[in-house]
Parts: structure tokens; C-alpha cells; sequence
């Protein structure tokens, strides 16, 4: 389908995958999941539920095991104890590989694309959903050329969608910041996922930058009707787009519910808010960003000052 079509059933944005095949999309559920580092208890007991089709944002403090989390469900650290269930599978179980042939793929916080250009970034996102293995490829057998072809084509659809179609064959590491983050983000969904993990999606941005991206993050929900688990410290953009918000302080879950709850929650006011997120713009000499564009004031809560494993 057009990534561009709005899909009103998860039918309707399904495409074949490895492994995963046609089907709704499934629910990512959390279970008394616990994580320690030497004595060091990163997550305690944590369980929440990111229902299919949502956008559902994890919040809190630095150190507060966002990262931790995003980890376990990729792949890349393992549960002490408790489990991550997604499409009848336990993703503690699974390598990184398994799990995004399961259609799991994630952004990082930190921007590493420098190198090639913006179609060869997004190619690589569609390395596991191709057939032809490297005697192929390198031979160019005529029906390589073709997959490749067709690979390259939905890419140049995704960058399209995500504003970057003019920048396809430039270098990205020659494109502006926000630019490389949605490449990021393009990159991720060449692998045609069915739940989309965003890494402070908005970090560095401008408060332009950041209206854009929280409008494309709402319309790539609608369009593909995948389900998208978002970690950001922006709280204007996470009051506008979430659909829920899990709470999280020191490892352990604080709040879980609709974002209209949360941000007048005392237990999220005492931890990470400070105080309830206003509809209204704050003057111009405060230290809190603002997108004047939004009907909601996106506001950058500081960080806290904690020791953190959240680096990546």
C-alpha cells in the first residue's frame, strides 16, 4: 500500500513480512519486568500494555530506565526477570534480528548517519525483507535487479512521505540535523514495521522542527496504523500526540494512563514535572522551549540532575 493512504484496519496496512506474515497488529505487553546491573536495580517490576495502533509515550527523569526499557524490548540488554510479549512471542527470548523480523524497529537518540547518502541509509532498513542472497546481488541476476529496484522504489515512497524525497541521492551527512533525524526515522520504517520505537524523536530541534516532527510521527500512526512506544522529554509534544503515557521514576512505574491524567498526576508533578503542563505560552526569558505553532505549548521540561545509564 501507499504509505501515504490513511489505513482505517490493521488489515489494510499489513504487508507481508519474513517470518511475521499478515495479521492485525499486535499488543506490546510489559510484564513485572526487572533489570539489574551489578546490584544496580535499572527497572523494578514494570508492566504496561501499548495497545495496537496507539501512540504510547515513556516519560520520566533521567535514570528513570527509559532506555533500559527500549533496550530489553529490541534486544540489545536481557530481563533479569518478567517478560516483554509481542505477535505470541517473548522478545527476552529473542536476538535483535528475530526480534525486527518480528516487525519491531527502533530510532536511536544519538544520530550516527554520516556516512552515504539518504537513499543508501534507507536501503539498509530493507536488507531483512530481501530474498536475493550476496552471489545474487553481486552477479546482478536479473531478478536481483528487479527486487532491487523494488526495494529502492518503496524507499524513495517513505522518504517522500517523510519530507526528505529531494534530499534522496545527497549525502546525508551533508543535510541539516532535523533532516538526519527523520532519516533516522525513514531508515526504521523501511523494514515495514508493525510497532515503531522513537528515541527522542525531537532532540536538538528547533521548535519548527519539532511541530513538523510531531505531525509526521501522528500521520505515519494513521497512515500505516502501526502502534509507536515513544520516549521524549518534550512533554507539549507527548500531551498532543500521545494517546497513552507511562510514567517511570527510578525504574519503577509512577503513573500509566491518558496523558490529560498524567500531567496533573501529584506522584509525575513531584517526580519529573515540577508542575502541570500549561496551555499557555510561557514568557520569553523562561528557560522552557516553546512551539508557539502548537495550539498546545510544547514544553521541554529540564532534565533532572541524576546519574544515568540512559547515554545511548
Amino acid at each position: 500500500m501507499s504509505i501515504g493512504t490513511t489505513a482505517t484496519t490493521p488489515e489494510a496496512a499489513t504487508t507481508s513480512r519474513p517470518d511475521s506474515g499478515p495479521g492485525p497488529v499486535p499488543a506490546l505487553t510489559v510484564e513485572n519486568l526487572t533489570v539489574r546491573f551489578s546490584g544496580l536495580v535499572a527497572l523494578d517490576d514494570l508492566s504496561f500494555t501499548v495497545a495496537p495502533g496507539t501512540i504510547h509515550a515513556l516519560i520520566g527523569p533521567n535514570g528513570a530506565g527509559k532506555s533500559t526499557c527500549f533496550n530489553v524490548i529490541s534486544g540489545v540488554y536481557r530481563a533479569t526477570a518478567g517478560a516483554v510479549r509481542y505477535a505470541d512471542k517473548d522478545l527476552t527470548r529473542l536476538a535483535p534480528h528475530r526480534i525486527a523480523q518480528l516487525g519491531v524497529a527502533r530510532t536511536f537518540q544519538n544520530i550516527v548517519l554520516t556516512h552515504g547518502t539518504v537513499a543508501d541509509n534507507l536501503m539498509l532498513g530493507r536488507h531483512r525483507l530481501t530474498r536475493a542472497g550476496f552471489t545474487a546481488s553481486a552477479l546482478r541476476l536479473p531478478h536481483t535487479v528487479r527486487e532491487q529496484r523494488r526495494h529502492r522504489e518503496r524507499a524513495a515512497e517513505i522518504a517522500d512521505f517523510l519530507g526528505l524525497g529531494p534530499a534522496f541521492d545527497k549525502p546525508v551527512g551533508g543535510l541539516a540535523y532535523g533532516d538526519r533525524k527523520r532519516v533516522e526515522m525513514a531508515r526504521a520504517l523501511c523494514m515495514e514495521p508493525r510497532l515503531l520505537l522513537l528515541d527522542e524523536p525531537v532532540a536538538g530541534m528547533h521548535p519548527t522542527e519539532r511541530s513538523a516532527m510531531a505531525e509526521t510521527i501522528a500521520r505515519v500512526r494513521d497512515a500505516l496504523n502501526i502502534s509507536i512506544l515513544i520516549v521524549e522529554h518534550d512533554m507539549g509534544l507527548i500531551m498532543r500526540i500521545a494517546d497513552s503515557v507511562t510514567v517511570l521514576d527510578f525504574g519503577r512505574l509512577i503513573a500509566d494512563g491518558p496523558p490529560e491524567r498524567i500531567q496533573n498526576d501529584p506522584a509525575v508533578i513531584s517526580a519529573y514535572l515540577g508542575t502541570p503542563v500549561q496551555d499557555t505560552e510561557p514568557e520569553p526569558e523562561s528557560a522552557t522551549a516553546t512551539d508557539t505553532s502548537a495550539d498546545t505549548a510544547e514544553a521541554t521540561v529540564p532534565d533532572t540532575e541524576r546519574d544515568s545509564e540512559e547515554t545511548s
